[in-house]
């Protein structure tokens, strides 16, 4: 039954996640989660038309309440929040595939950037300034993915990757898709720390 102050959908997605625990995504029933949310099988479907609709909105609720990406305002910060991640990924895989295959459907909302794109694309043009806004969407497309449960998936299928064994290759991507433009913004950083700019 569902706790009192908790809306439906909610109560859905909490109930799908916890049955993620014993139970593949595929063998998760809509009655099976009506019957434990209390509600008839046709709320569920009112609230997740199709699986497609489920599977992402429990995906945005396990990288909410699972996986969530901690602040940063630096390049070091995202980094040590990604690598963190990749450990949260392994400790919790069921999860983070299903994030991982949410990722590969087509949207089934309005597509706006979320919050982590646009912390991305606010940290690298606040320390990034010479960035033009081509290259700043490029560079936060590019980290954005590499610091992904899709990342995670590929990196621990196709490479049978540790979290540990993902953080070097994520450096060394992340280095190379800063590129030069990093190391100038870096040295120019550092120059204008120095001068008291």
């Amino acid at each position: 039954m569902m706790a009192e102050g908790v809306d439906t959908p909610t109560a859905i997605l909490a109930h799908a996640a916890a049955a993620l625990r014993e139970h593949p995504f595929d063998d998760i029933s809509y009655r099976t989660l009506g019957d434990a949310v209390g509600v008839s099988e046709r709320t569920v479907y009112r609230h997740f038309p199709t699986r497609s609709h489920l599977l992402e909105g429990l995906a945005g609720w396990i990288e909410a309440t699972e996986f969530p990406f901690p602040p940063f305002v630096t390049m070091g910060q995202f980094q040590d929040a990604a690598r963190a991640r990749f450990h949260a990924f392994d400790a919790s895989p069921a999860f983070a595939f299903v994030c991982a295959r949410a990722a590969t459907i087509s949207p089934t909302g309005e597509a706006e950037p979320t919050f982590f794109t646009r912390a991305l694309v606010a940290m690298l043009a606040t320390n990034h300034p010479s960035l033009n806004e081509r290259d700043l969407r490029r560079v936060a497309a590019a980290l954005r993915y590499f610091a992904s449960a899709p990342f995670w998936a590929r990196m621990r299928t196709g490479f049978d990757m540790s979290a540990a064994e993902m953080e070097d290759v994520f450096d060394h991507t992340v280095a190379q898709v800063l590129g030069d433009r990093w190391r100038a913004s870096e040295t120019e950083m550092g120059a204008s720390r120095r001068d008291g700019r």
